[in-house]
């Protein structure tokens, strides 16, 4: 069987793996997902580039049955080279994308745009000038000062400023609030908890109009869905975590964490109608003390599904509670912690390795909705590289199609290959994160498989497209 699933296009034709599903409104050619991520060459004010379209339809000859465009903001605020889709001026490009998919897919690929919100955050600051300039002094510092140096009594602020400033690191933890200091060590990052921010406090009540707006002019651009993010670190996921504490009905109990999800969800259907598709990607387990698990996944799912979801495709960690001290100068990144790598597993992870690491979460949640009597998709992800453990996978439940990112990016033309028979001629993913540490410094990604590679019989290898610092394609080489 398995020689037969590497070299046969008789066994791509039987299989699930390259059979239909609908997704709502959408029904795609094949069960293969190629899942967002974000390559860096967006322009920096939101715009799609020449490289945005090439990117995509590289992807597209691969003609995956569902490819998912990078997360794209909502709103209209700056964000650096992240597309956006936070008002009509992004449309011309976004619909040009959408046209690109389709012709280098030969229409066989459905395409559908992540969209996506997320919080303030700033890069980690150097300690004299957090002290000098962000810190909110308190009377509880002025306290703390007068028990450490007694001397110092009746300061002025600019005084206590600079008290602050003598003092040795530890000491000055100890001065600080808990928030305070991870103010200075990790960067300021706002939570979805921070209602006494009067912008945080109204979310509720700002972002569905948002997400429903964004996915209307998604559909105008000529998407054929669009999915919700609610995943990793970013506001949606954060209002459906266990740390959610808010008690203003949109946290604490398993329903007011679901609450603004629905609430968006609700408000985008009611704009783009039953006849276009609405997904989302979301957590099956947290990955962080205290966060949300499989259970808390499960219960959100059933109650998205219950409120019209068309698809859920099942993500892992990437949080920013673990992830490690970004240095001075540098933000937070939250795939470099515990459950960053839960996330994004490499082969040097444990024993275990990446491979089919997370079904576990897809198959839990697609159990938990089959029971309740929901046929939503569940969509499985996590070190998936080659025909037998997709179809394994489909064909035991743990899911109802298979999304492949690093193995994507590795080799676009994969799942063609595959539905060709020619899964030897496959480049393989060696799961090493060399593509997500670019990521993490915002540059633009990606694959060490290809990336160098300048030496093909290409007539126009000259003019190959080049990374920012002129070393690297920035597109992989086509399959001959």
């Amino acid at each position: 069987m398995q020689s037969e699933a590497l070299n046969s296009s008789a066994v791509a034709a039987r299989s699930l793996l390259f059979s239909p599903l609908r997704y709502g409104a959408t029904v795609a050619r094949t069960r293969t997902w190629v899942p967002a991520m974000v390559p860096w060459r967006a322009s920096e004010e939101g715009f799609v580039t020449p490289e945005i379209l090439d990117w995509y339809g590289r992807l597209a000859d691969g003609q995956p049955g569902v490819l998912v465009v990078e997360a794209t903001g909502i709103r209209d605020v700056p964000s650096g080279p992240l597309l956006r889709i936070g008002a009509d001026r992004f449309l011309p490009g976004l619909r040009s994308l959408a046209e690109r998919v389709r012709e280098r897919s030969s229409g066989r690929t459905r395409l559908f745009i992540q969209l996506i919100d997320f919080l303030a955050i700033r890069r980690r600051p150097e300690r004299s000038k957090y002290l000098e300039r962000f810190l909110l002094i308190r009377e509880g510092h002025r306290g703390a000062l007068e028990r450490l140096r007694p001397g110092l009594r009746g300061l002025d602020e600019p005084g206590i400023r600079q008290a602050l400033q003598q003092l040795s690191d530890e000491e000055l933890r100890g001065v600080l609030t808990e928030r305070e200091r991870e103010d200075l060590e990790r960067g300021y990052r706002e939570r979805v908890t921070d209602t006494h921010l009067a912008h945080v406090r109204e979310l509720p009540s700002v972002l569905p109009t948002l997400f429903a707006e964004a996915a209307a002019r998604a559909r105008e651009a000529g998407f054929d869905g669009a999915e919700l993010h609610y995943a990793h670190a970013y506001t949606m996921a954060s209002f459906l975590s266990r740390l959610n504490t808010r008690t203003d009905g949109y946290g604490s109990t398993p329903e007011g964490r679901v609450r603004l999800p629905l609430e968006v969800l609700h408000a985008a259907r009611a704009r783009v109608g039953h006849d276009w598709t609405l997904g989302c990607r979301l957590l099956g387990d947290e990955v962080i003390e205290g966060g949300s698990r499989l259970d808390d996944a499960c219960h959100a799912a059933v109650a998205l599904a219950r409120g019209g979801i068309d698809f859920i495709s099942v993500s892992k960690g990437g949080k920013f509670e673990d992830a490690r001290d970004p240095k001075v100068g540098e933000a937070i990144y939250p795939y470099t912690g515990p459950s960053g790598l839960e996330c994004m597993p490499t082969a040097k992870l444990d024993e275990r390795g990446p491979h089919g690491r997370n079904l576990h979460l897809s198959r839990g949640i697609r159990e938990a909705l089959r029971a309740a009597g929901l046929s939503t998709p569940v969509g499985g992800a996590g070190g998936i590289d080659r025909f037998e453990l997709a179809e394994s996978a489909l064909r035991t439940g743990a899911c109802d199609f298979v999304a492949a990112a690093r193995q994507s990016l590795a080799d676009p033309d994969w799942w063609r290959k595959l539905e060709l028979g020619r899964e030897s001629e496959v480049r393989r993913c060696r799961f090493t994160n060399y593509c997500e540490g670019l990521d993490q410094k915002h540059k633009q990604v990606t694959c060490q498989l290809w990336d160098r590679d300048f030496t093909q019989s290409d007539p126009h290898r000259d003019s190959i497209a080049r990374s920012s610092d002129g070393k690297r394609r920035l597109v992989p080489p086509p399959w001959r």
